[in-house]
């Protein structure tokens, strides 16, 4: 949702009507926005204990001979269901002139098609292809098939695509595909303040973020995180997030403040170093900030991301067993003093920033909806 919300907004503030469609449980955030959001669809979490008979908290420990089949049908026909059949409402309701639908929800752009209503794909990172998304479009055409639309050339089917992830980290076969269009990464979160310090600290000291994002977090490695880089000469700041309890970390040293919670996107431009899951917000919007990152990949699409950034030498990643007190604090000691990171970090920013704002792709949106030539 959150890599939408700068677009939304900036059309919203170029004087066009902008209704955002969402699943229950977000429809506070979009309403913070300062948007008007209408119910859509079902949460994926709620996609999940559904079709898991309510195992969604031991999926991760089933085999992927188990999983991948739930994955397929959930991402491939129970959600895009879902969407089309409440879009469809919606859409009779308000009748817009143009969709703007997330690359991973299709219902988007099909209930779009069915309407006649032209669609513009918004990606939110990188676009990689593996054994496990072929499973999940292989569903997606046959629902397709089902309700008479086309489904193929996912994500964007032969629409517009805006990608927000920078041309020299994304995949490099997605660079073809047609009609792709820039958009910076822009970072959103719910209004909030930087812990008190912060904005004005002067310690002289680096200041590292520890986080592993609001659905993976891992208390065994926050842990583990937290004691390596504790042991430098730094300020240490954990967002431990809400799958993660503070008491959880247990006593932590001086130099470490923990805290459920932070305006990731004003805290970016504080930090000196980024120890993360590797989640696409994170991870483009530390290209945006020029900063270091160290991944700490859990699941999804943050082993990729993880590749992308130890490609790019902006960072570096540590995986799985790799995960030691002392090979990060060998890693985040050297991501703070190596000059070629901190060059190749400086490069990335200045791709982002070249890249189109919200705010000149917002003018753009009649000409995609056929509106003006």
């Amino acid at each position: 949702m959150y890599p939408l919300l700068p677009l939304a907004i900036a059309a919203r503030d170029a004087g066009h009507d902008v209704v955002f469609a969402t699943g229950a449980d977000f429809l506070p955030t979009a309403r913070k926005a300062g948007l008007e959001a209408v119910a859509a669809g079902i949460g994926i979490r709620d996609a999940f204990t559904a079709a898991m008979a309510g195992r969604v908290e031991q999926g991760w420990q089933l085999p992927e001979s188990e999983v991948a089949p739930i994955r397929a049908n959930v991402f491939g026909a129970e959600l895009p269901s879902r969407f089309v059949a409440d879009l469809g409402e919606v859409f009779e309701r308000t009748r817009p002139d143009l969709v703007v639908y997330e690359a991973m929800n299709p219902g988007g752009a099909f209930a779009a098609q069915l309407a006649g209503i032209p669609a513009v794909c918004h990606g939110f990172g990188r676009v990689a292809t593996s054994e496990t998304t072929a499973g999940m479009t292989d569903r997606l055409a046959d629902y397709a098939r089902e309700i008479g639309v086309d489904g193929a050339d996912f994500p964007g089917f032969g629409n517009p695509f805006l990608d927000i992830c920078p041309e020299s980290a994304q995949v490099p076969k997605f660079l073809e595909t047609p009609n792709r269009r820039l958009l910076r990464p822009v970072g959103w979160n719910e209004p909030g303040d930087l812990p008190a310090g912060i904005a004005d600290r002067d310690s002289g000291r680096p200041l590292i973020y520890l986080t592993l994002g609001t659905v993976m977090g891992d208390a065994p490695v926050l842990r583990t995180a937290v004691a390596g880089l504790s042991a430098l000469d730094a300020d240490i700041l954990v967002a431990t997030g809400p799958t993660v309890s503070i008491e959880a970390l247990g006593e932590v040293p001086s130099n470490v403040r923990l805290t459920a919670w932070v305006p990731q996107a004003e805290l970016l431009g504080h930090l000196d170093l980024i120890v993360h899951h590797g989640g696409s917000g994170s991870t483009l919007g530390s290209f945006g900030a020029g900063l270091p990152q160290l991944l700490l990949p859990q699941g999804a699409d943050q082993f990729t991301n993880a590749e992308a950034v130890r490609e790019l030498g902006v960072g570096d990643r540590l995986l799985g067993d790799e995960v030691t007190a002392e090979a990060v604090t060998a890693q985040a000691r050297r991501l703070l003093t190596d000059s070629g990171v901190q060059a190749a970090t400086a490069r990335m920013a200045a791709e982002v920033a070249a890249m189109p704002s919200p705010a000149e792709v917002a003018e753009t949106l009649p000409t995609l909806a056929g509106l003006t030539a």
